[in-house]
């Protein structure tokens, strides 16, 4: 399915639409409640007939499941719940079958406390080799009873260091772990670590994996010496001398990951997970001899208002020209609440993606529903590539009280109950029937899905949504087929229009037009412009509000 952009095909990554598959979520083969690879299988021609260019599937790997897989044990084999090594390789080969790419994910900034050589670590004691490949310390205080440094785990709750008991029963030294105490950090100054995540690259792509993308892309760089943190004014991700976020040492990590890609033909492909802000230090990643891609997570958290919308698609395409990057676009996944929920709330400034902080703030769903449809064509017409959740394409809303004995999500076990984790976006997907799994495992499964479905999804599954016109699925693939055929679309220019305030209006060349209608009022197209597509039915020829529309103007 080749794109109607003007680019090479090596280049498709410009353009891309990709689909995020989180597979204990998407579809489960065998009927043990949990999504595997045989369902995926089953569901590949759900995903070509969307319109999607390409798939990324979360980790897959063999993982004690600690964080949901991406505390990794063995970075070359497929986690036996999910199937074999040669049901992935038949996979990736049926997905190129069917015109669709397929990235991985890479968990390089630390591994799981089963992989053989934390094992290794943990036996051979202080000052070994095997302790070098990963981040050992000892402690503070008179007896090394307190943490090295003051850092604090991503999860909260609790300090970033975790206490070993040596081999010989004495309490002993403490490794650097960010998140979970099962995912201890990895060393990258340590040239062994180097070569086996470059080994670990080559071995998927010898088995015609397409490309990566890379988790907490922006950490595996720790300043010398492992400073305190204390007491910062900025977050984390705009500290412009942060001791363990986006330190300049990460990107000649990059540049070699690039020239290993580039050796295939076609060459492969990259996307940063990188929290980082502003754009101008984000691009950096993507410069030319780096990654390719990058998540545009400023995008992501913007709250629904006009000006906001307009300051950050700017600020994204003005620094990524400057590095000849193309921007990729992205409203939610599986670390986020759902962006219908999200939207659901006031449009307030302080943006937040985590759900403790919007359950606090009146939802209305519809609403949150509406704008996140507007959203989508935004995201589709704006130039670059971008990423679609499953699930987006069905206007899946998070689930929001999941009972406390479900939950599962590290953070809300490090924080004690107090912030309650990403499960509520991670629950399995409803595909058809009236009700759970909603086709979800197959007929006759004897396990529950491995987080329970809301009743309500009975109305939002694939089968009540296919073929329905006004439903969010047939949106979803109006749009997919209208990019692919418009030659404005995709990687490229964009040039803003005149229009009100509350209001986005841009044209991509060719006569196409978008019209984002952010304000409180009805908005009346152009004279003489011709619908191609909107998130919402028009009112004769004005544009409701928190509603987008794709037109075709006078060029």
């Amino acid at each position: 399915m080749a794109s109607a952009n003007p680019q090479s095909a090596a280049d498709w990554w410009r353009s891309a639409v990709v689909y995020q598959v989180y597979p204990r979520s998407f579809a489960d083969g065998n009927g043990d409640g949990i999504g595997d690879i045989a369902g995926l299988r089953q569901r590949l021609q759900y995903l070509a007939e969307l319109g999607v260019d390409a798939i990324w599937i979360n980790p897959w790997y063999p993982s004690p499941m600690k964080d949901a897989g991406y505390d990794v044990s063995d970075f070359r084999d497929i986690e036996p719940t999910f199937g074999t090594l040669a049901e992935a390789e038949a996979m990736i080969g049926e997905a190129h079958a069917l015109g669709l790419k397929v990235l991985l994910d890479i968990v390089p900034n630390h591994t799981s406390d089963q992989h053989v050589w934390f094992q290794q670590a943990l036996q051979a004691g202080p000052g070994s080799p095997e302790r070098a490949r990963y981040i050992f310390r000892d402690g503070r205080g008179p007896n090394g009873d307190e943490p090295p440094n003051d850092w604090i785990s991503v999860f909260g709750g609790e300090p970033a260091w975790t206490r070993i008991t040596e081999a010989d029963g004495k309490p002993g030294q403490w490794y650097l772990r960010l998140f979970a105490a099962e995912q201890p950090d990895v060393d990258w100054e340590h040239p062994e670590v180097r070569a086996e995540y470059e080994s670990v690259l080559r071995f998927w792509f010898d088995r015609g994996v397409d490309g990566f993308r890379i988790d907490v892309a922006h950490g595996l760089v720790k300043a010398d010496g492992l400073p305190d943190i204390g007491e910062r004014a900025l977050p984390q991700n705009e500290d412009p001398d942060h001791p363990h976020w986006d330190r300049p040492g990460v990107h000649a990590i990059y540049r070699a990951w690039r020239e290993l890609a580039d050796a295939y033909d076609p060459p492969r492909v990259f996307v940063a997970e990188a929290w980082v802000s502003p754009p101008e230090r984000l691009v950096k990643y993507v410069r030319a001899d780096e990654l390719h891609t990058s998540f545009n997570f400023d995008f992501l958290v913007s709250p629904w208002q006009a000006a906001w919308l307009r300051a950050t698609i700017d600020r994204t395409i003005e620094s990524h020209a400057g590095v000849g990057a193309p921007p990729t676009w992205v409203l939610s996944n599986h670390d986020v609440v759902r962006e219908v929920s999200r939207y659901a709330r006031p449009d307030v400034a302080d943006t937040t993606h985590r759900l403790s902080d919007l359950l606090k703030l009146r939802a209305d769903f519809a609403l949150g529903l509406q704008r996140a449809r507007a959203a989508a064509l935004l995201m589709f017409a704006l130039p670059g590539g971008a990423y679609v959740y499953q699930g987006e394409e069905l206007g899946l809303p998070e689930v929001e009280d999941l009972p406390d004995e479900v939950l599962q999500d590290p953070t809300f076990v490090q924080t004690g109950g107090e912030q309650r984790g990403r499960d509520g976006c991670r629950v399995p997907l409803p595909w058809s029937g009236q009700q759970a799994p909603f086709g979800f495992s197959p007929d006759g499964a004897t396990q529950a899905p491995w987080l329970p479905q809301p009743a309500s999804w009975a109305g939002l599954t694939a089968e009540a949504q296919r073929g329905v016109a006004g439903s969010t699925l047939e949106l979803f693939r109006a749009a997919l087929q209208l990019r692919r055929s418009e030659p404005a679309l995709g990687d490229g220019e964009l040039q803003w229009l005149p229009s009100p305030d509350g209001v986005l209006a841009f044209s991509r060349g060719n006569g196409f037009v978008c019209i984002v209608n952010v304000s409180a009022e009805a908005l009346p197209l152009p004279a003489g412009a011709t619908l191609l597509l909107a998130s919402e039915a028009l009112d004769g020829d004005w544009l409701p509000t928190n509603a987008a529309a794709w037109l075709r103007t006078q060029a």
